[in-house]
């Protein structure tokens, strides 16, 4: 039995709308496989070849993943990466956590909304500052000779503790740590704030007539309710950790030997100090794919989290 005319009307509507959504989702389609999905397949097919990035490339199959597993450098700069994540992750999302319940529940409610949007502020501001105005002028801090670190503790008696901060073995990867903690800190502070102003004070108000306490309500109430932003910040900041380059870049250039070493810069070093594009294609692709990995892990792991709350 046909539809009667009206029914027509809205099912053509519908079809429509729905022809209308996916025009204008045309333009970042194509952008996005102009700009990721080819230069990715691309990436992922000179993997499997010897190339200087100029010429003919040769095929070597499985070459450069077979010498990736015997590359003492590969794994140092996994390992190194794993230090970075604590950085850029870690330690930024509890100091956020912590940082951003002070700001909201005491500067914001006790001094004023506007102190506290002002510290937020400066907290984030290492978010827009060029990669490499940050790590130049950390590098004139950490510089071993006429450095800032080590021209206070030479004022305050305590010359004995300079170090060669950047250019020592042992204390460049804790240096580069130090310096991502502040980068990166500002960004879940502005994320968590953001969070708080969605908790019902109600809740709190039932709190306090229950006799619990500012850490009970923030672990209790306010760490539960912000859960999604928690995930959105885990899920980026990894994702920057991994491909971690400019900071390094500046800072270190990977060294001194392979101490500061990360998978993105053991890459670039390949195919543009090296010319061994193959291999470097190679690094490239097993990041990628350790990227999509964990972001489909963290993404599972928030939805089976949405649904037992539900």
């Amino acid at each position: 039995m046909k539809g009667t005319p009206l029914t027509m009307v809205k099912t053509r509507s519908r079809q429509g709308g729905k022809s209308g959504y996916l025009l204008f989702l045309l333009p970042g389609v194509l952008l996005f496989t102009a700009v990721i999905i080819i230069p990715l397949i691309m990436n992922i097919g000179i993997s499997f070849t010897r190339w200087q990035g100029i010429g003919t490339p040769q095929w070597v199959g499985l070459e450069h993943y077979e010498r990736l597993i015997h590359d003492a450098n590969f794994w140092a700069s996994f390992r190194n990466i794993l230090f970075i994540i604590v950085a850029m992750v870690v330690v930024p999302t509890l100091l956020g956590l912590f940082l951003a319940a002070v700001l909201f529940d005491y500067v914001g409610k006790k001094i004023g909304p506007g102190t506290a949007s002002v510290f937020r502020s400066g907290l984030y501001l290492p978010q827009v500052l060029p990669v490499a105005v940050t790590g130049i002028v950390w590098g004139w801090f950490l510089n071993s000779s006429t450095g800032v670190f080590n021209s206070i503790l030479d004022s305050i008696g305590l010359g004995f503790l300079a170090q060669n901060w950047l250019g020592d073995p042992k204390w460049a990867l804790w240096s580069v740590m130090f310096v991502m903690v502040w980068v990166q800190l500002g960004y879940p502070v502005v994320m968590f704030m953001s969070g708080l102003q969605r908790v019902d004070p109600e809740l709190y108000e039932a709190a306090d007539l229950d006799g619990a306490g500012w850490w009970q309500k923030f672990t209790r109430i306010a760490i539960h309710l912000i859960k999604p932003e928690i995930y959105v910040v885990l899920v980026t900041t990894t994702i920057s950790a991994l491909k971690i380059f400019g900071q390094i870049f500046v800072l270190t250039r990977g060294g001194p030997g392979n101490s500061t070493l990360v998978p993105s810069y053991f890459a670039w070093q390949n195919f543009f100090e090296k010319f061994n594009a193959g291999y470097g294609a190679a690094i490239s692709t097993v990041l990628t794919l350790i990227i999509i990995v964990l972001t489909y892990v963290f993404l599972r792991i928030q939805t089976a989290d949405e649904r037992r709350g539900a």
